[in-house]
């Protein structure tokens, strides 16, 4: 048996003719980046937790134990459109964040990660882990270095 592997473009998934590159670009960065959202919101369902919020709990663990203000998780958001006070507010309903308001000056708001989200956190690493390598699959490690570099230079040339 042969098997022959089909490659779609950007082109055959949306339907189109061939575009410009410029555009071609920016429409397959987005609609990957949508794939890529969909697969790890899917796999964050079970532990009923966004994309958004796992990017906060992620920020807090990354703090290794130093509280983190809000204009400090604000700057380190994956996605710059979430509303970091509501995505608190969720996590500390679910008691997975806490705030304590700083003694010194009563407007400063600190931030930490409570022991339930880093143990949510160490139960959701492994599926995410799995999730990315999934994702990635297809690319080998030198070209996933070569794509990080590309994506780098993309976001700096436009700045």
């Amino acid at each position: 048996f042969v098997y022959t592997i089909i490659v779609m473009t950007i082109e055959d998934v949306i339907r189109t003719t061939p575009m410009p590159l410029s555009r071609k670009l920016a429409i397959n960065l987005m609609y990957t980046a949508n794939w890529v959202n969909e697969l790890l919101t899917e796999a964050l369902k079970p532990y009923d937790v966004s994309l958004q919020q796992f990017n906060v709990l992620r920020i807090l663990q990354g703090q290794k134990g130093v509280p983190a203000n809000l204009s400090t998780v604000q700057e380190r958001m994956v996605n710059k459109m979430s509303n970091t006070t509501r995505l608190i507010d969720k996590l500390e309903r679910k008691q997975l964040v806490m705030r304590v308001v700083c003694p010194t000056n009563r407007r400063k708001i600190d931030i930490s990660i409570t022991p339930s989200g880093l143990k949510l956190l160490k139960e959701i690493d492994n599926v995410i882990d799995s999730k990315e390598q999934e994702i990635s699959k297809n690319i080998k490690p030198n070209e996933i270095e070569q794509l990080n570099t590309m994506l780098n230079n993309l976001r700096n040339n436009n700045k």
